[in-house]
């Protein structure tokens, strides 16, 4: 069991780990804590990708301070490297200033690492405390990496499906406008989602209706989010706000032959939007039923070493990756309003229905809170062992 000091550390630990989202990708995100006597003397957490990780920054931080480390205990939040990458193992690091503990919140995923980290501080004679599956701080670190843990596991990118909606299920007035839903609180608290991953994705329909800046506005990103608008016939305005800010932009069109009907419209305006849009990167997807085939571009997803992908995209979209398996979690904004007549959040095809009520549940809730006046409902897909 964990002391009251160890839990405060670890705890302090995860707080610094927090501060690597938008930075450490595609790396996971790690907080380091080293103590004495009871005391902080170094602590740090995982930088861009190639410069130093958590403990290293830890150990650095301590010495800048003189702090004589032997015997010191190390708080970390994730299994530490033992495997030459980027950068050389944090083993290594830590076996050098040779500390009496080290308290490892949860193992890596990564199948170059996956307890062999912490075998290797066990063979050169240190203590080594994991903490248990089902503790509460070791969740929390999973859930701070889950991206990053499924994609090594799996190799699947870690899809989280927003959406705001009224009580009775409504995400946009029949004209498609869904500005605003729900109040300031609730949207703030999604802006802290969208920071957590790698690439926004929408649709065109979105960008035509509501024409989203898709930034992140409640904190400043070391990398800026890509933004990843599935548009088949490449429909963006040239003046669209997602432009304005110059982050990178992932148009995804679909690939048509010379005969298709769209195809000369299509380049038309691809050239006109490369030529004023540098930061504009044109992918080209297969079609499956005129339009873009989404689980192939999952799959270019995972390629890219991406580790979280977050949905914000209307009714049409939302479904078409509901019924296609690609979504792991949904982050549920709604908001204590009816609308009646309205579109739905997903909008499923008449043939799209569930025949059989006494199957098991295809989801699990994580988490229900009250943000502001709206409710945050998240829900997990359940697919085993994050399969």
């Amino acid at each position: 069991m964990l002391s009251q000091n160890d839990n405060r550390f670890m705890t302090q630990a995860l707080a610094l780990a927090q501060q690597a989202i938008g930075l450490s990708s595609p790396n996971p995100r790690v907080g380091c804590v080293l103590t004495l006597d009871g005391k902080v003397v170094g602590q740090g957490f995982t930088q861009a990708v190639g410069q130093a990780h958590a403990e290293v920054m830890a150990i650095a931080d301590a010495r800048a301070q003189q702090a004589d480390l032997a015997g010191c205990t190390v708080y970390v939040t994730l299994e530490p490297c033992v495997h030459f990458g980027r950068t050389p193992p944090c083993v290594d690091a830590l076996i050098a200033i040779a500390p009496l503990r080290v308290v490892v919140a949860c193992l890596d995923a990564n199948p170059k690492v996956a307890g062999q980290g912490v075998a290797a501080l066990r063979a050169a004679g240190l203590m080594v405390d994991v903490l248990p599956d089902q503790a509460v701080l070791a969740q929390q670190a999973f859930d701070l990496n889950i991206g990053f843990m499924q994609r090594m596991a799996h190799q699947r990118v870690y899809t989280r499906l927003k959406w705001a909606a009224s009580i009775d299920g409504k995400s946009a007035l029949n004209d498609g406008r869904s500005q605003w839903i729900t109040g300031s609180a609730a949207r703030q608290d999604g802006q802290l989602f969208r920071a957590r991953a790698d690439v926004i994705v929408t649709g065109i329909g979105t960008v035509l209706h509501d024409n989203p800046q898709l930034n992140v506005r409640v904190k400043q990103l070391t990398r800026p989010l890509i933004k990843c608008v599935i548009d088949t016939f490449a429909r963006v305005p040239t003046g669209a706000a997602l432009w304005q800010d110059g982050a990178p932009v992932w148009l995804v069109c679909g690939q048509l032959d010379a005969a298709h009907a769209a195809f000369a419209a299509q380049q038309s305006r691809l050239v006109a939007l490369s030529a004023q849009h540098p930061q504009l990167v044109v992918l080209t997807v297969p079609l499956k039923h005129e339009r873009v085939d989404l689980a192939a571009l999952w799959t270019y997803f995972a390629a890219q070493e991406l580790n979280e992908v977050h949905v914000e995209a209307g009714g049409t979209l939302n479904a078409s990756l509901l019924a296609q398996g690609l979504v792991d979690e949904l982050l549920m904004y709604v908001a204590p309003r009816l609308m009646g007549a309205g579109l739905s959040a997903a909008g499923f095809l008449p043939e799209a229905v569930l025949d059989d009520l006494s199957a098991p549940a295809q989801w699990r809730w994580q988490s229900l809170a009250l943000v502001g006046e709206d409710a945050r409902l998240r829900a997990q897909k359940i697919r085993g062992a994050l399969a």
